[in-house]
């Protein structure tokens, strides 16, 4: 059985893309690389997350900003996290992990989780046991308790496939967002 043929639609020629036997335009395409790939994102702006989970009856966590919805039901999600990190190791060997929407009112939160050897479950950070033993931060827009249903190579990273198990969506504020490489709330 193959495929059905999707028809295609002529379109013009982008502006950005040099004609047939002419050099390129400034601001011309470039050849793919880590740095286009992260300039390209600096322009798209991205929910900011906190992943947590226990690593020996430790909490632990990062701050993640490539938290996306992958299908309503099941109710998957996926993220990925650099297999260097320090939260690496817990996340490879935990079967639950904990997904929190952060709120604009949590830039110094989703600062702390950022920063790498930061004490980030000190004594400025509220968070509870939650369901399956997770790490449940206070005050976030939204959180989710997930099982992990897959973790995938991709280079240097692990995409982390996970469905939602438990959550609650009832916090309050607008959330924070991840634009230009710095935490920025929303503008009406």
């Amino acid at each position: 059985m193959t495929a059905p043929t999707v028809p295609t639609v002529p379109t013009a020629p982008s502006p950005r893309s040099p004609r047939p036997g002419s050099a390129p335009a400034s601001g011309a395409s470039r050849p793919g690389s880590p740095d286009l790939l992260r300039s390209v994102f600096r322009q798209h702006a991205a929910g900011v997350a906190v992943i947590t989970a226990q690593d020996g009856g430790r909490p632990v966590g990062f701050t993640a900003t490539s938290l996306n919805s992958v299908s309503a039901d099941p109710p998957l999600l996926s993220f990925t996290i650099g297999t260097g990190a320090s939260s690496w190791p817990a996340v490879r060997d935990s079967e639950y992990l904990g997904v929190h929407i952060l709120g604009e009112h949590q830039r110094e939160l989703a600062g702390l989780f950022a920063r790498s050897g930061a004490d980030r479950f000190g004594p400025s950070t509220g968070w509870a046991a939650g369901p399956h033993g997770v790490p449940v931060l206070d005050g976030v827009l939204a959180w989710l308790v997930c099982r992990v249903v897959a973790r995938v190579p991709a280079g240097e990273h692990r995409v982390i496939i996970a469905e939602a198990v438990v959550g609650d969506p009832a916090g309050e504020g607008r959330p924070l967002l991840y634009h230009q490489g710095r935490f920025n709330a929303l503008r009406d």
